[in-house]
């Protein structure tokens, strides 16, 4: 059995916060809740951070695609799209 080894994606971050990271690779944004001590819980400040990325991101024109996750073992995963962007 083989297994296939991933290139090393190197992430540029685009803004520091507490409770998220926020980074940028070519036209693809990465969001990751960065609260694994309490399996990513939300509260008020992550979702105002939340906010200001994807305001952000969306403001971004070269951006393409949004990658929402979340770090440590249990987290959560998401994508979007944009239909106006190929």
């Amino acid at each position: 059995m083989s297994t296939t080894t991933r290139p090393k994606i190197n992430w540029k971050t685009v803004d520091t916060f507490s409770d998220i990271k926020f980074e940028l690779y070519s036209h693809i944004a990465k969001i990751t809740i960065n609260r694994p001590e309490v399996h990513n819980a939300f509260r008020p400040e992550t979702v105002e951070q939340m906010r200001k990325a994807l305001f952000m991101a969306k403001e971004d024109e070269s951006i393409g695609v949004i990658i929402l996750t979340g770090e440590g073992k249990k987290c959560i995963l998401f994508r979007w799209r944009s239909e106006n962007k190929r």
